[in-house]
């Protein structure tokens, strides 16, 4: 088995600044962690392997610091990782990153499924994974809460997803896409050893330059048809918190009652 696992460093922090040239966010010298549910899709690609053999690439599309986050992703397990780093990539949409990634991919050769966490706490699009599959013009299994049977010989994997009305059985042809909810099990914490061992690993970087095909106007803020117009702070809330003191709960209950129909809230 040959899987790829497309993660991304976010802020951990709220306290984040926008470009006021490109409105794109600035992510360099901001504290950073992996995606969240990124990890989830990490440990069930090291669990497919650990079952069936074979490799896992991990891949990020970032800025020089985020190979932080593909060094965490070693120490889990990955057998190697990839970092997408170029001026070139700076101010990519869900889109241009979707285009990026699938280069990149096509660039490693065969592969039976690609992961990715469902979306990005900093994006909140949920677009990436399933642009990459289109990218790729391979089936693309959303939300998947569990792996029912995946059969190499076979060239066939059955997933249940987690959906907002129930749960969802479904099948399709490798290779494929996954997005995994965090639902589908729990990431492994890395010894202090495997992460020593993991920073001295080197980490394949790859430019625009690297990708084959590449098309310079499809790639980063250039490439991207998202575009933020304009930024800005909502008002503060006003208003203010007013108690109401009562000898009992009985008589606070009525004063609040009075108060509500008094200002015909109900």
């Amino acid at each position: 088995m040959n899987i790829v696992v497309c993660l991304k460093q976010v802020p951990d922090t709220t306290d984040v600044k926008i470009d006021p040239e490109t409105h794109t966010l600035i992510r360099e010298g901001i504290p950073s962690i992996i995606n969240p549910v990124d990890m989830y899709a990490i440990e069930e690609a090291i669990r497919l392997k650990e079952r069936f053999g074979g490799r896992v690439t991990a891949m990020t599309l970032g800025p020089p610091q985020s190979l932080k986050a593909l060094t965490e992703a070693v120490a889990m397990g990955v057998d190697e990782a990839i970092q997408l780093c170029d001026r070139a990539f700076a101010g990519s949409d869900s889109w241009a990153t979707s285009y990026t990634l699938a280069l990149a991919i096509r660039k490693l050769g065969e592969f039976d499924l690609v992961l990715c966490g469902k979306q990005a706490i900093d994006g909140d699009t949920g677009q990436v994974g399933p642009g990459i599959a289109s990218q790729l013009d391979i089936a693309q299994l959303t939300y998947v809460f569990k792996i029912v049977s995946l059969d190499p010989e076979a060239r066939l994997i059955t997933v249940e997803r987690l959906l907002e009305e129930g749960r969802e059985i479904v099948a399709a042809s490798l290779p494929a896409l996954l997005t995994v909810v965090k639902d589908i099990n729990q990431p492994r914490s890395a010894s202090l050893f495997q992460i020593r061992e993991a920073s001295k690993r080197g980490i394949t970087i790859w430019t625009a330059a690297d990708l084959p095909g590449a098309d310079p106007s499809m790639l980063g803020l250039k490439g991207s048809p998202t575009q933020v117009i304009q930024i800005f702070s909502p008002p503060a809330r006003t208003g203010a918190v007013e108690f109401i003191e009562a000898g009992t709960v009985r008589e606070s209950a009525a004063i609040l009652a009075e108060r509500i129909i008094a200002e015909k809230i109900l």
